[in-house]
């Protein structure tokens, strides 16, 4: 009598495929909004998983890295083994570009040797079709030992019956698995003997003794690093020796090049192409974009308009978003009488709800920015804007796509972080996110908006202006040029990446994107921004002055005593009673505190103690400056346009030092949400850290030799 074998309730699937294979496409479909993002475990690697249900059977999908090997050369590679080996999902599907079926079958063999149950997902068959190749899926799935369901992920076809191959994969009803890869009787023979010892030393390491030997013979340094044996290393040095003599070739070459030959058989059995006589529609795209002369500018006016659609399309949205919270301030402020406002009140307002208003303002930006690059992406154009620029940028130690983050890093430093997604190599990320922060963002403008008139006349305005952007640019190509021989010493990642074809992306897909990322941002970067705000808000609000050099209320009495015939002169006086008092106040929390003990190191710059303090609420955001001087001179609320402040400030300094704030704050560390969003995509406090401090330093020096040099020309006057 034969046994049912029951459906399992919940089972675990693993997406393994090829980069621009539609991979991500397939997940989305499956797993709709039901699905979340972090990153693998020490590893800067974003992990997706979601989950779907199907024939009674809930699913959870893992989507690994897009890889095309499990050599385990990079980061990618490394993690989708290790999830592999070490989580062993029930079923993996394998996504295979239907139209380049030869080249992805490379990372087919290697699932097959390391013993998972694979469905093979036969993507983009529609595009195969196009081109002429007819793939008899039958005859593949029997050489290969899996099911085969053609797919068009683009328009959702085929979906239902891969999920019912998974299902069936994982009740234990599959094809008979093939004979393994065969890799020629010397090779053969050297992997029996070291397989034999592998078996006999029974070392700590996953997966079966042959799939091991191979591992070794290629030189997989983590397999090769959990081989504790010294015999075992012995016999891969002899049999490494052996093969090359041989084969007159190391072995990782003679199994890759046996493993090509078995995908040519696969090919010539089931695989049938016609030749097709016009040019496709990607060559003849290309032809344009990628051309010595016209893509440049093409990808410039792209950008260009990445860049508009991100900073211009959401500056509504923003200030719909600040004008709300600036309601809710006033509205809380209000539920306290006149002249009774506490400390529960100013944390609300000044801590909590500029914190979180701090943070959501930014949200308009990051969904379009994500959604012009889920377009670009999807579509096929990234590639091929990366490879126009990595010429360039390879000269200065940075990746070809390091140049898109540059562009959106003109707006806001968060959003430009974030964009560094686009990169694989985790070098290149790194570098990239260090050094974005040195083009001038949007939030530098109101310093130098307030600065600029106040101490230059109208004909250097525009000089002085450009004179900083260029700077910028100049000191974070310098600085990666710098880091990329010295911290994060190595080569730029080449491209080793195949031109995908042009796609209509799905609409599902792009919006799935543009939101996950803002999630992210709400979610990890909020948290601690908002953390952030109210410990600066401490900063600013304790310890409490009680005694003051005048006694205000006094002289709030007598000043509308002498001038109640005159509205207009006490209002003002009383305005500058209390901003007085604020200064005073101001000077006494610990942040003046911290200003004042900040001024001896600050001297040398030009700076003082009233600099030093504005500088310490920058910190959360660099248009906070410009407040923090507004209350630091007792000139009250102050904005970049504010004349009262821009008198006071030229009483009190240079235009050499006008330019040394504005250099300084161009340079120096990065408001908190750049410094959060740092950590969050690094995955490491280290970095975030570095970041902070590096920039400082680097502001300090450079701040520190102009200020010094200005000082001693003629220029360096009052």
């Amino acid at each position: 009598m034969t046994s049912v074998a029951t459906p399992a309730k919940t089972i675990t699937i693993a997406l393994a495929g090829n980069p621009n294979t539609g991979k991500t496409t397939l997940f989305n479909n499956l797993t709709g909004a039901r699905q979340h993002v972090g990153n693998y475990p020490g590893v800067t690697v974003e992990k997706k998983e979601g989950r779907c249900r199907h024939a009674g059977t809930e699913i959870h999908v893992v989507d690994l890295p897009g890889v095309y090997s499990l050599t385990a050369a990079a980061v990618d590679e490394l993690v989708a083994r290790n999830y592999l080996i070490e989580e062993r999902p029930q079923v993996v599907v394998n996504i295979l570009d239907a139209s380049n079926l030869e080249r992805n079958l490379y990372l087919t063999l290697q699932l097959i040797e390391l013993g998972q149950p694979l469905v093979l997902a036969l993507n983009m068959s529609d595009v195969a079709q196009r081109r002429g190749i007819q793939i008899d899926a039958a005859r593949l799935s029997r050489l290969l030992g899996a099911p085969v369901v053609p797919l068009v992920s683009t328009r959702n076809e085929g979906t239902r019956a891969l999920l019912d191959a998974v299902v069936a994969v994982a009740q234990g009803h599959a094809p008979p698995a093939p004979a393994p890869i065969t890799y020629g009787q010397e090779v053969e023979e050297e992997i029996a003997a070291l397989a034999a010892l592998l078996a006999q030393d029974g070392d700590a390491q996953h997966g079966d003794a042959r799939w091991r030997a191979i591992k070794l013979l290629e030189g997989d340094e983590a397999v090769a690093a959990g081989i504790s044996a010294p015999r075992v290393s012995a016999q891969v040095d002899r049999s490494s020796a052996r093969i090359e003599e041989a084969l007159h070739n190391p072995p990782e070459i003679a199994i890759a090049d046996r493993r090509y030959r078995a995908i040519a058989e696969l090919c010539r059995d089931a695989v049938r192409s016609t030749p097709e006589p016009k040019r496709h529609l990607s060559d003849r795209i290309d032809a344009l974009v990628t051309h010595r002369w016209l893509g440049m500018p093409l990808f410039l006016g792209l950008m260009y308009l990445v860049f508009q659609l991100t900073f211009t399309l959401g500056t509504p949205p923003m200030d719909w978003i600040d004008g709300f919270f600036g309601w809710l301030g006033s509205t809380v402020t209000g539920w306290w009488p006149s002249g009774s406002e506490s400390l529960l009140q100013s944390l609300l307002v000044d801590g909590i709800i500029a914190g979180v208003g701090g943070v959501l303002v930014f949200l308009p930006n990051i969904l379009l920015l994500f959604l012009a690059i889920a377009l670009l992406e999807d579509t096929g154009y990234m590639a091929r804007a990366a490879f126009i620029m990595d010429r360039l940028m390879h000269k200065f130690g940075l990746h070809g796509k390091s140049f898109i983050p540059f562009i959106i890093g003109f707006g806001c430093s968060v959003p430009a972080i974030m964009a560094t997604r686009t990169m694989e190599n985790r070098r290149d990320r790194l570098l990239t996110m260090l050094v974005v922060p040195l083009v001038s963002c949007g939030a530098r403008l109101p310093i130098y908006v307030l600065l600029i008139p106040a101490f230059f006349p109208h004909a250097l305005q525009a000089p002085v202006l450009w004179s900083l952007y260029i700077l910028g640019i100049l000191l974070a190509i310098g600085s990666a040029k710098l880091m990329s021989i010295t911290l994060l010493k190595g080569e730029t990642a080449p491209f080793v990446m195949e031109l995908p074809p042009y796609r209509l992306p799905t609409v599902k897909s792009i919006l799935l994107h543009m939101w996950e990322r803002g999630w992210l941002y709400l979610r990890k970067a909020g948290t601690i921004i908002l953390g952030i705000s109210v410990l600066l808000w401490v900063l600013t609000s304790f310890p409490k002055k009680t005694v003051f050099a005048q006694d205000y209320p006094a002289l709030t009495q007598q000043a509308q005593q002498q001038l109640a015939q005159d509205q207009e002169a006490l209002d003002q006086r009383l305005q500058e009673l209390e901003e007085a008092e604020q200064a005073e106040t101001l000077a006494y929390t610990a942040a003046g505190r911290i200003g004042h003990a900040m001024e001896p190191a600050l001297r040398p710059l030009g700076f003082d103690w009233r600099i030093g303090t504005a500088l310490i609420g920058a910190v959360a955001a660099k248009e906070v400056f410009v407040a923090q001087l507004g209350i630091v001179f007792a000139v009250g609320e102050a904005d970049e346009s504010s004349d009262s402040l821009r008198a006071q400030l030229r009483k009190q300094y240079s235009p050499l030092v006008a330019y040394c704030i504005m250099l300084f704050c161009l340079i120096t560390a990065p408001c908190m949400a750049t410094v959060a969003v740092t950590k969050r995509e690094s995955n490491s406090w280290r970095w975030a850290l570095l970041q902070f401090a590096g920039l400082t330093a680097l502001a300090y020096l450079v701040t520190l030799i102009v200020y010094q040099i200005g000082s001693r020309l003629p220029l360096g006057g009052a």
